[in-house]
């Protein structure tokens, strides 16, 4: 099992730490594992796809679909009372997971949760009607503003174009943050994406090989080719070492990096790596 860089109390303590300093120009991240990001601007969070329990680790234990886990939950969900909005990308548990979402929702009592508005009905009923009040439903193109957050949906395909599957571009301050969801290439994709300013691009990278897997996304080297084609400052891969079944070595993704000088980071669960703003200052730090 892997275990997070940091974990319960030490990474509650570095979130602290950033959420004081509300004069800092720098973009936070930490990576929570599969394709959740937790971001911080000027002490106000962004909470991408959270997947923080291991109910598909119960839901599958039975059946020939086991869920294991590989990585160790970075924090509790109900400990994350500071965050202001949350995504859903599409209806997969890993990234709209009841048991992550009404924990933190009961101590997080304004949170928003931004989500493509096909999914309305469903999400409503995964997670009760009360908290239909709490939904920001964007369709294809449209814009809301979340406090110092502002997202945009663009399109998915999750093995093929459909409303229920999302990314968001966000701005904040000065940044521009691609979240994909899960998507595999599709036409017109590149040039949706490349007239907005992206900073920071999370993008999976556990591909389609699996045969039991229905739906699948981006490999390593589709996603650095991506980040590279839409002019991404920096990539940052994810929706990998969460489950034994469904994960993918990020070799790969670093050395077609290298191949077209794209910068990227690799996190581990748990660490935390901030970005500068200009866009003329290449430089990032990761705590390791």
């Amino acid at each position: 099992m892997i275990r997070p860089v940091l974990q319960d109390d030490a990474f509650l303590t570095d979130v602290a730490a950033i959420r004081a300093d509300v004069t800092s120009t720098r973009l936070y991240v930490w990576w929570l594992g599969q394709s959740g990001f937790l971001v911080c601007y000027r002490g106000e969070f962004l909470l991408f796809d959270p997947y923080l329990s291991d109910s598909l680790t119960k839901k599958y234990a039975p059946t020939d679909k086991p869920h294991v886990r590989m990585t160790e939950r970075v924090v509790e969900p109900a400990r994350l009372n500071f965050v202001s909005v949350v995504t859903s990308s599409h209806n997969h548990t890993d990234h709209l997971d009841a048991e992550t979402l009404g924990p933190l929702f009961a101590v997080a009592p304004a949170a928003k949760l931004v989500l493509p508005a096909a999914n309305v009905a469903f999400v409503a009923q995964r997670l009760g009607p009360a908290a239909a009040a709490r939904f920001v439903p964007l369709a294809d193109g449209q814009r809301a503003t979340v406090g110092a957050f502002t997202f945009e949906a663009v399109p998915a395909a999750h093995e093929e174009l459909a409303p229920e599957y999302a990314g968001f571009v966000v701005t904040v301050g000065p940044f521009g943050i691609y979240h994909s969801g899960d998507t595999v290439p599709f036409p017109g994709m590149e040039a949706r994406l490349r007239g907005h300013a992206i900073d920071v691009a999370f993008l999976p990278i556990n591909g389609r090989a699996t045969p039991r897997r229905v739906a699948g996304n981006l490999d390593g080297p589709e996603a650095a080719r991506l980040a590279h084609a839409i002019g991404a400052r920096w990539v940052v891969p994810c929706h990998y070492e969460m489950f034994a079944f469904n994960t993918a070595s990020p070799v790969a993704f670093v050395a077609e990096c290298g191949r077209l000088g794209q910068p990227h980071a690799v996190l581990r669960a748990g660490a935390r790596w901030s970005l500068a703003a200009s866009a003329a200052d290449l430089s990032s730090t990761r705590k390791i």
